[in-house]
């Protein structure tokens, strides 16, 4: 055995290559305290990547299936944990896919044990990291949104960042579970994070043509404009992406000129960061807001108004020392402002 002090709740380790199937061996034992500090143990192990590969090579898999129905609730919870340390590396993630784990975890996401659901989100949360798994999980989004409505805070953000990268790959399954009307509840949560997340979510709905109607038709611009205006700048800059799609459609442009969106957006257009960090920070925020201007532009009540503007967005699109992408977009905006009838072929 390797020499290190005594610990009651983990298992004895063996040394080198004889560490993982020991540990395995001692997971087939009938007495749960000993299942759970062998899983302790393991869960130790499990943070060298080279131990994760012993783990997926050896063929070891098929026992954790066995663990995550066990009738202990640690025994269950810590073989999800031990689960999320597999999926934190690639090799992990693409063999609990090929291993058909999901419906496994998807039983237990109704777990009586708080710490199993936990654990559960995280390791679901892990796979949307592959656009495989975000897309195995596209048949999980219905029963994802009905949990939002029962789980704690903490899990509640794993959720809506693990509803958002699926609905990056696709985001019809969502709308089909009435994801909008659910996320903006979601959006005056008093919890940063799932205001932020919500918001996310939200951004990756609104980029197909039913997402965008469904913002409009749901009265959910009047929430995102007080959004820009969040302490956060991922709120606010999630918050502009929404706005920056709704505003392609006619309805979308109407309603954001009617709440007088913007000066807002022009406000946050105008920020600069101090610092580096600030400034990449900010850089998202920046170019949705100068986005959702151009697509408002294209309404002649939006253009008047922008018209007024144009030092302000001069100055974006000119200043040598201004990130290229944005310098681009503030072009671009500035081209939409100006255009008239007699200079499309400039266009």
């Amino acid at each position: 055995m390797a020499g290190s002090p005594y610990d009651p709740s983990r298992a004895p380790v063996a040394y080198g290559r004889r560490a993982v199937p020991q540990l395995f061996s001692e997971l087939q034992q009938q007495e749960a305290p000993r299942r759970v500090r062998a899983l302790a143990s393991l869960c130790d192990l499990l943070r060298d990547p080279e131990r994760i590969s012993c783990t997926v090579s050896g063929g070891f898999l098929e026992q954790l299936k066995v663990l995550l129905k066990d009738e202990d609730s640690i025994v269950r919870a810590k073989t999800c944990e031990l689960l999320h340390l597999l999926t934190a590396h690639r090799i992990g993630r693409q063999a609990l896919l090929s291993s058909s784990f999901l419906p496994h975890l998807s039983e237990l996401m109704d777990d009586s044990s708080s710490s199993c659901r936990r654990n559960v989100q995280r390791v679901l949360n892990r796979l949307t990291l592959m656009p495989a798994g975000a897309e195995a999980l596209l048949t999980l989004v219905p029963k994802l949104m009905l949990k939002l409505r029962e789980e704690e805070e903490d899990v509640q953000v794993l959720l809506l960042s693990t509803l958002s990268s699926c609905s990056c790959l696709d985001p019809l399954p969502a709308l089909a579970s009435d994801g909008v009307s659910l996320l903006l509840h979601k959006l005056s949560d008093s919890s940063t994070d799932i205001r932020r997340e919500a918001a996310a979510a939200l951004m990756a709905l609104s980029v197909c043509e039913d997402g965008m109607r469904q913002v409009c038709e749901k009265e959910v611009l009047p929430v995102l404009v007080n959004l820009l205006r969040d302490e956060d700048v991922e709120v606010q800059a999630n918050a502009a992406g929404v706005i920056m799609y709704a505003a392609i459609t006619n309805e979308g442009k109407q309603q954001c000129l009617d709440l007088d969106v913007i000066p807002i957006l022009l406000s946050l257009v105008s920020q600069d960061g101090e610092e580096e960090k600030d400034k990449e920070r900010k850089k998202a925020l920046v170019m949705y807001s100068l986005r959702a201007l151009t697509a408002l532009a294209e309404a002649p009540q939006g253009r008047c108004l922008l018209l007024e503007q144009l030092p302000l967005l001069g100055r974006r699109s000119e200043a040598a020392e201004e990130d290229q992408d944005i310098r681009r977009n503030a072009q671009n905006a500035v081209r939409v402002i100006t255009w008239t009838p007699c200079n499309t072929g400039d266009l």
